[in-house]
This record gives structure tokens, sequence and C-alpha cells, in this order.
């Protein structure tokens, strides 16, 4: 078959879950609509994660059988899976994958339909809309997938020991149940909701994205973590005027050592970005003319016509702690098996602690999600293995990249600086245990 005649391919990649579609291409790394796979260059990167080809495989979506089909009663048996994200999606795609008929029921807050989180991040300077980020309806993948979908459904009870879980759409029995609800915004009494756009769903992030659309606008973005630093770059590049704002001196510098937070703080500055580090917020108000006041505790006072919150995420314990279920920032799972404190409940994605220790990563939600099934449906598996995910900011104007877990015990040490790129490490008892790079290392 001639390349011209040959179907349109799709590839994931199996660092973040981007799909590089040939029939779209990535116009904006380059790539014209219609880039087969294989003339991609080979120094061609991930445009979310910045991996490179390789960490690309085929994507095949899989179609459901025709014994596969819709459970016609409401509340029968068998598995439920409470949150339509990448992690209860991520769920139902893998049980699915060792299973064609056994039942399923996929519980959602909201309409559920299917995109790429971290594409949000990224989405206004690309012109990107919500209707253009969904990759599929809810309910055709539910159709697709053989599932029964309770859309813009709440939970509001769980009973471990009748195996119910009660939801605004009444009881459901199961069998098995998969939480994946995931996190929401931890937003302080100071930012009042009323007032300050979350950027942690797409349902969140539209209407923010239909108000910048009106035109240039003056934005104060509320933390300068990974979320909010991603934000403030998107947004200025989109044309607006963008304030950062940070208790800490220097953006990441939770993350960063000062070196790499200095040049990160640079290149905001490069695109426009006003950085206010050393503040923080004692309140927000809405203006007459529709803007906001937000005052900070050392009397300074910006207006913007819009605020936004990146000040991190909590886990929502309620149903966990109703249930009984063990909690300790976030839902306590097996590492093996992501079972929770009970033997016919399991967890994965935002909601889990591992070891005390949340795991909110895009990377092992198919690790996680695979784990799951094959423990739920009995089947032999090696179960979970977690390791640190490498991170890697998405912000365009300085590529940041961290392999392993920084440890506040080892000093960094710089091993490569220029002008363009810095590489530095930790070392731990003789080993590299975290290394980190910033920018691009120049061509040999």
């Amino acid at each position: 078959m001639s390349a011209i005649s040959q179907p349109w391919r799709q590839f994931i990649c199996r660092a973040c879950g981007l799909i590089y579609d040939e029939e779209q291409g990535d116009p904006d790394s380059g790539l014209a609509a219609g880039t087969r796979f294989e003339d991609i260059p080979e120094d061609w990167e991930c445009p979310l994660c910045g991996v490179t080809k390789l960490d690309f495989e085929p994507y095949v979506r899989r179609e459901a059988a025709p014994a596969c089909q819709v459970p016609a009663l409401a509340c029968g048996s068998g598995i439920v899976v409470v949150g339509a994200g990448l992690a209860g999606w991520a769920a139902v795609e893998a049980l699915r994958e060792l299973d064609g008929q056994v039942p399923i029921t996929l519980v959602s807050a909201c309409k559920g339909d299917r995109y790429h989180k971290p594409e949000l991040s990224l989405a206004v300077s690309r012109g990107m809309t919500a209707e253009k980020l969904v990759r599929e309806r809810a309910v055709d993948a539910a159709r697709r997938l053989g599932v029964r979908l309770l859309a813009e459904t709440f939970v509001v009870g769980l009973s471990p020991a009748l195996h119910q879980l009660r939801t605004t759409r009444g009881t459901l029995n199961y069998t098995k149940l998969v939480l994946a609800q995931g996190a929401r915004p931890a937003l302080p009494a100071e930012l009042p909701q009323a007032l300050c756009w979350r950027v942690n769903d797409l349902a969140g992030w539209s209407g923010l994205q239909r108000q910048l659309a009106k035109g240039p606008q003056r934005v104060v973005i509320v933390g300068a973590g990974m979320v909010g630093c991603e934000l403030a770059e998107d947004f200025a590049r989109a044309g607006h005027n963008v304030t950062l704002l940070d208790r800490r001196n220097l953006p990441l510098a939770g993350l960063l050592p000062d070196a790499a937070a200095q040049r990160l703080l640079q290149s905001q500055a490069a695109l426009g970005i006003d950085y206010l580090g050393g503040v923080e917020v004692a309140g927000v108000e809405a203006l007459a003319d529709g803007s906001r006041r937000i005052s900070t505790r050392c009397g300074l006072a910006l207006d913007a016509e819009q605020v936004v919150a990146a000040t991190g995420l909590v886990t929502d314990e309620r149903i966990a702690r109703l249930a009984g279920l063990a909690f300790e920032r976030g839902i306590r799972v097996d590492p093996a098996t992501l079972r929770s404190s009970d033997p016919d409940i399991h967890a994965l994605g935002d909601c889990v602690s591992l070891d005390g220790a949340p795991c909110r990563f895009i990377e092992p939600i198919a690790h996680q999600a695979r784990a799951i099934a094959h423990a739920v449906l009995g089947r032999e598996a090696e179960g979970y293995v977690h390791s640190q995910p490498v991170i890697r900011l998405k912000t365009r104007s300085l590529p940041i990249e961290l392999h392993g877990t920084p440890c506040a015990q080892a000093e960094w040490t710089v091993v490569q600086e220029d002008d363009g790129f810095l590489l530095m490490e930790q070392r731990l008892d003789g080993r590299t245990a975290s290394t980190l790079r910033v920018g691009q290392a120049k061509a040999a």
C-alpha cells in the first residue's frame, strides 16, 4: 500500500499519553498536517513532556466486541469506577482489555468527555477551545467500551460492608470498586471561589478561556509551582499581561535550586511576565467595573480582569473517611496491587498515596490501571512497581527536566553551565540521586 493511500495512524507517548495523529500533524512543532510518523525528524520532541519519537508507540483505539454491551439494569453488580478523568478511563480501558463482558459502570461528576489534561496549560496560546481539546465524547467512549455511564452524578456515600455506592442517581451495588476521583485545587480562604479561576479540569479551564478570548487582559496567577509557571507562559504568549505571585522569592523554589530558579525567572521576564516573590495574598475583592483587586499582606494592591489560583491540589477525604478507608494525604493503597484497606476497593491516580506520599503524575496512570485490572479480575500479573517519573516543565522558552527525587540532605552541584544550558546533579552515598537539565545544550 502506498503512503498516500495508507490510512492515517496515531501514536501515543508512553511517558505522558499524548497522541500524535498523522492527519493533524503538530504544526506548533513544525510538523505539517499529514506528516507520517516515519518522516518525523529524530530530534523532534513530544510537545508536552519532551521525550523523543522513540518513546511513542502505535495507538489503536479498542472497539468493543459484539458481546460487550452496556448493562440494561440500573443497579446491578459488577465493577464500578468513580471518576472519568485520565485515571478513570484508563481503568476502564485496562479492564476491557482483559474482559469484554464484565459489567462496568462509570460514575462521573462531570460530563466525562475524554481529553488530555496536560494540554490545558498550553492551550490558550495555541488558540484551542474546549471543543478542540475533547478527544472523544463520553457517550461515544462508553458505547465503544460497553460501559454504563452515569454522567453528572455525585457520590454521596459508600458502604463497604454492603458493597454499595450511594449516588445522586440512586444506590449502586458493586462487586469491586475502583476510585479515580482525582484531586481538587487547594484553595486558601484568602482566595474566594467566586472570584478565582482554578485550572484543574476542562470545565474550569473552558470558562477562563472564554474570558481570555475576548482580548488582551491583566491576569494575576497566585502560586508559582509547575502549573502556575506553565500557565503564566501560556497566557503571556497569547498576549495577556501576566503577573505571577508567590510567597517564595523565586519561581518553582520548592523544586529547583536557586541557580535554576533564577534562570526560570529571567526567562519569564523576557516573555513579559512580572514576578512578585516573597508576598502573600491577604484577600481578593470584586470591583465595580467587574475586575478584581488582590491585596497582599505587605500592603500591595493589584488590579486584574482575571485571577487564577494555582495553589496546589488536595485529595477530598470525605468519601474515604465515611467508608473507613485508610487515608494519609490520599487513599492509602498497596504499592503492588493499588488495593485500599478494603479488599474490594482499589484506587489510582491523583487520589492515592503510596507510603504516605501523593502520586500526582500522568506517566504512572496506565501502569496503575493495568495492575488494578489484573487484581480486580483475578489475573496473574507482576503488579505495579512505582518509580519516580521524570518531571518536565512545559515551558517552551526554557525546557526544564528533572530526573530522580531531590534530596534535602544533598547539595546541588553544577556539572555544565553556559548561557543557554545548565546541568546540575545531587550525589548521595556516592551515587547520582537526581539530575536537573535547564535549557538546551549546544549541539556538538
